[in-house]
């Protein structure tokens, strides 16, 4: 279902959704169209869609084959070295702790990217020189360093040294493919995300990983699922998560019983991950809708059984919303104007709460006209979208404003005032500036919505970006 652009169709879905540029910034990136990184970045995805299908190894290799395989990456390491000099490499791990490391752990209070991943990188050197190549690779976009090949050669390198690897299931496996996912997302078209995605899609289905696999794998699931929805959202209503909400639960749990599994875990984390599902599932019931509506599609989507959907998951998120523990409440409210602060301590709390306004909004644009809610805030999609501005607003955290690109877009498209158009540029501007993630091409898709360009003497250009009060 497409709100603001009424000519985009089911056609064409990878361009359909979108009328941003074909690059994903503000400034020419040359690494998502060099030659090299397409090669490399179709060689990852054919090889996990290969392992996928193969007839993976149900347990653990005996010593002799784990031996072999993981010592065959460090003989080669020894032999192409070095990619980087040893100061460079320290730069970069101080900075994948300091920068990047809070994006992936921004749902885990245990941090196990900062802390856990780079430890068992020591002696895993395909996991090492994906740190290292995210790491570089943030940096050069939030410098806007360009012809540097750092982060190129390590992400080739971490693909050469996962090759022999990816028959062995091996955890330490599965988070470097994850990071090299990150990567590619990083400075992706708008129009590639869910083709980067494909692949540790197929991966996670193939090996019955899920949001409630043990350790280290439910860091790294989560970690996915977030960007799985990020290109849900970006889809605008036409295509859901790759890997859809059910293949989330923990084997055996029907989705009618999602509520308990994740209240069971008794922890503010799962409860911010439980937004996570609710607004893929979300943007999976606004697709099935399009689907229905635009192709006539038999999928649960009319009638009845349409208003079942929709009830069920509306009050799912009001539950949600009901029941969040003390960690994921704001610590202070203020009623500035446009838009409210909405300040948070703990880092789940910021991204789960904008989830939660964003996946009210995505119902309350497809509500059944024959349902009839309570007349309480949460019923006005403007409300809403306030929110979710005012939660960026004042809350700087790296990683959530990552998150909020597209409930910025979301929430954007429904402000008519120069002046609130304007705040939502100066955050969207921000973001990229910041943390060195694409999100300007969404200022190009506000500005179709809106219908006008906002040039920059219409901006608040000597505005704080978080002026945070009280």
């Amino acid at each position: 279902m497409n709100w603001s652009r009424p000519d985009a169709t089911l056609s064409n879905t990878a361009d359909a959704a979108f009328a941003s540029p074909s690059g994903a910034t503000s400034w020419p990136d040359e690494f998502s169209h060099d030659p090299g990184f397409l090669a490399s970045q179709e060689e990852l995805r054919c090889m996990l869609f290969n392992l996928a299908q193969s007839a993976a190894p149900t347990r653990t290799p005996s010593p002799d084959t784990q031996d072999q395989d993981t010592q065959l990456p460090d003989r080669e390491e020894t032999q192409t070295r070095p990619v980087l000099s040893n100061l460079r490499r320290i730069e970069y791990l101080k900075n994948y702790v300091g920068q990047v490391a809070p994006w992936l752990d921004m749902f885990d209070s245990q941090c196990t990217f900062r802390v856990q991943i780079p430890a068992l990188a020591q002696s895993f050197p395909a996991l090492m020189n994906a740190i290292l190549a995210i790491s570089a690779r943030q940096m050069e976009r939030k410098e806007g360093i360009q012809n540097s090949f750092d982060s190129l050669e390590l992400y080739q390198e971490a693909i050469r040294l996962l090759s022999p690897l990816l028959q062995m299931r091996d955890p330490k496996v599965v988070a470097a493919c994850v990071l090299l996912c990150c990567l590619e997302m990083m400075s992706a078209r708008a129009q590639d995300w869910q083709r980067h995605l494909e692949g540790c899609a197929a991966l996670f289905e193939a090996f019955g990983m899920n949001g409630f696999s043990s350790g280290l794998l439910q860091a790294v699931f989560w970690c996915y699922a977030r960007m799985d929805l990020c290109g849900a959202l970006i889809s605008d209503g036409t295509q859901s998560t790759l890997l859809r909400p059910s293949k989330w639960l923990a084997p055996g749990y029907h989705e009618d019983n999602a509520a308990q599994l994740f209240e069971a875990a008794q922890s503010p984390d799962m409860h911010a991950n439980y937004a996570v599902y609710l607004c893929a599932k979300s943007c999976e019931l606004v697709a099935d809708r399009t689907q229905f509506v635009e192709l006539g599609i038999h999928n649960d989507c009319t009638g009845e059984a349409f208003n079942h959907r929709w009830l069920g998951l509306w009050n799912d998120l009001q539950h949600w919303l009901d029941n969040r523990p003390p960690e994921l409440l704001p610590i202070h409210t203020t009623t500035t104007k446009p838009f409210p602060h909405i300040l948070f301590m703990q880092w789940a709390a910021i991204s789960s709460n904008q989830l939660y306004h964003t996946a009210c909004i995505l119902l309350l644009n497809l509500m059944p006209k024959s349902i009839k809610l309570q007349p309480t805030l949460a019923r006005s999609a403007l409300w809403h979208a306030r929110r979710i501005c005012g939660i960026s607003l004042a809350n700087p955290h790296h990683g959530c404003l990552n998150n909020a690109i597209q409930p910025l877009w979301i929430a954007g498209r429904l402000f008519s005032h120069v002046s609130e158009h304007a705040i939502i540029i100066d955050l969207i501007r921000h973001i990229e500036a910041e943390t060195g993630w694409g999100a300007c091409w969404r200022i190009r898709d506000l500005e179709l919505a809106w219908g006008y360009h906002v040039s920059r003497s219409d901006r608040t250009i000597d505005r704080d970006p978080f002026p945070v009060t009280g």
